[in-house]
Formats: structure tokens, sequence, C-alpha cells
């Protein structure tokens, strides 16, 4: 049960009926796992301490360096040097002492991740890399959780969630071949600031509605962003019905 100020804290959420008291406390109960604390990450760790998620795991081998303080908001020029996951850690402590946090700074292997994801009930992939979102799919998928996926570069983002729970969702598997050449990075490639802001902001968005039951999540929906022109789209996804990971033929 929540307390006093609790209630007051998440008064704004317990106002809107699709969430109400049991949505929040819904969310108190969660266990979300955030894979990468960068750009889409640092959003998507801030705003789900604050929406009041009782339990994060935050995952992220890098450390912090200063080109990443012109998108990362979670870190500041005094971590730099420190690992992501931790510096993180230290910023959702003043933000918000009743969420508990861990960090993890390793690199994991396809077994490790299952293990790990078996103890969580929500997946935000927020990295930049195939190798680790093919791994997070896999797993997830295994483990029946839902992943909250994002990416985001140069002037464009896109967003989409897929759950093993729902028989007619795609994995990310359906959608990009294992054989596919890693994604350029924001190093190689550049990134606007506030557009990780803007895609992360909508995977905790994600994430909440998952959480606290609201709405209807992104399953079979992927949502393009282009930032140049301000334009959004949003193509259907559908299971690749010879899918290695998901499909019922494999």
């Amino acid at each position: 049960m929540m307390n006093d100020d609790e209630l007051l804290r998440y008064s704004r959420h317990i106002l809107l009926p699709d969430i109400d008291i049991g949505g929040q406390q819904a969310l108190q109960d969660s266990h979300v796992l955030i894979v990468g604390l960068g750009g889409l990450g640092s959003p998507v760790a801030m705003y789900l301490a604050a929406a009041g998620i009782g339990s994060l795991t935050l995952v992220d081998f890098d450390k912090v360096d200063l080109s990443n303080l012109q998108r990362q908001v979670i870190h500041t020029q005094g971590t730099i040097g420190t690992n992501k996951a931790i510096s993180a850690k230290a910023a959702i402590r003043v933000l918000n002492q009743q969420t508990q946090v861990k960090a993890i700074d390793d690199r994991f292997e396809l077994d490790q991740w299952i293990d790990l994801i078996e103890t969580v009930d929500i997946v935000v992939d927020c990295t930049d890399n195939f190798t680790t979102r093919f791994a997070l799919n896999r797993a997830c998928y295994q483990q029946k959780k839902p992943l909250v996926s994002g990416a985001a570069i140069r002037f464009e983002g896109q967003l989409t969630v897929y759950d093993a729970r729902t028989p007619t969702s795609p994995c990310y598997q359906c959608l990009y071949s294992p054989d596919t050449d890693d994604d350029l990075t924001c190093s190689e490639a550049g990134v606007i600031s506030p557009l990780v802001g803007v895609i992360g902001s909508l995977q905790a968005l994600e994430v909440v509605k998952l959480a606290s039951g609201a709405g209807s999540s992104l399953v079979g929906r992927l949502i393009l962003f282009d930032a140049k022109g301000h334009q959004w789209r949003e193509l259907q996804l559908l299971k690749d019905s010879h899918c290695v990971i998901c499909s019922a033929s494999k």
C-alpha cells in the first residue's frame, strides 16, 4: 500500500482513470530492465524512476565520455570516466530514492541475458548494435517478456514493442536478418540531441502503459519519426512465418 507521501507524489497518475491507484501500485510492483544508458536510456531511466517504477536494473559496459553529454542527459561532467550504468544509478537515487536500482557493467552472453530477463517484467532496448538486439530479442521471446525497442540516428527515430505473450506479435528478427551489418553509431553518423529524448520518452511511455495496463501497446506497429520535417509515419508489422525465433514452424 502507498503511504501519504507516495499518494501525493504520484497523484497526477492516480487522477487518470486508466491508471488510478491500482495502476500506480502495479508500476511500483514492476521490475524493468534497461539495456543501454546512453541517449535513449537516459530519458527512459529518468521517466520510469519519476513515474514510480519500483525496481530498475541498468546494464551498460561503456563509460561516460565528454561527447556523450550533448544528448545523454542522465550523465554530467562530474561522471565522465564513470561506467554509464553506475552513473545513471547515482542520478536516479537523487531523483527518486524509492526506486530500487541495480547497475551492471558487464558484457553479457545469450545465456546470461536469458537468466537476467527471467527476473524482470519488461525489457527496454536502448542499445546501438544488432548483436545485443538479437540476443535480447531471443531471450525475451524465450522468457515471454515484452521488449520495448527504440532507435535513433541522424534525424530519424523509430519505436515498437515486441511481445511474445501476444500470438500475432512479430519479433525483432522478423524485421532484421542476423546477417545485417551492425548499425551506424552516433559517433559515426551523428544524431540531433533532442531526437533521443523524443524516442526515449516514448519508450518510457510504452513501459508505463504495459506495466499499468493503460491504453494499448505498439505491438505490431512501427512508429517512424523524421525530425527534419517533423513527420510521423506508422507501419504495420506482421510476423514472419519463416522466422527462426517466433514462427510456429521453426
